[in-house]
């Protein structure tokens, strides 16, 4: 399942130079994360990076974006090919 930033970003920026897939970035007002390159870290990482350093915790799994495991890495190897 792709990762979303809710309303509660901050735009700290701390969450961009974590993600493996340049999934982040700056949008108007908050900062977010592009479903089609979010992973969750697969393939790169055991966990998202991204959400351990959201101060306000604003990282939640997007209800719109579910993948399997197996989906996340087929889509982290096509985006590393």
């Amino acid at each position: 399942m792709a990762l979303m930033i809710t309303d509660e970003c901050t735009g700290c920026d701390a969450c961009v130079l974590e993600c493996p897939n340049d999934a982040i970035s700056e949008g108007d007002p908050i900062y977010v994360i592009d479903a089609l390159r979010c992973t969750e870290c697969v393939g790169a990482h055991d966990d998202p990076q991204c959400k351990p350093v959201c101060e306000p915790e604003c990282i939640v799994a997007n209800p719109d974006f579910a993948e399997s495991q197996e989906e996340l890495m087929e889509k982290y190897e096509q985006l590393h090919a």
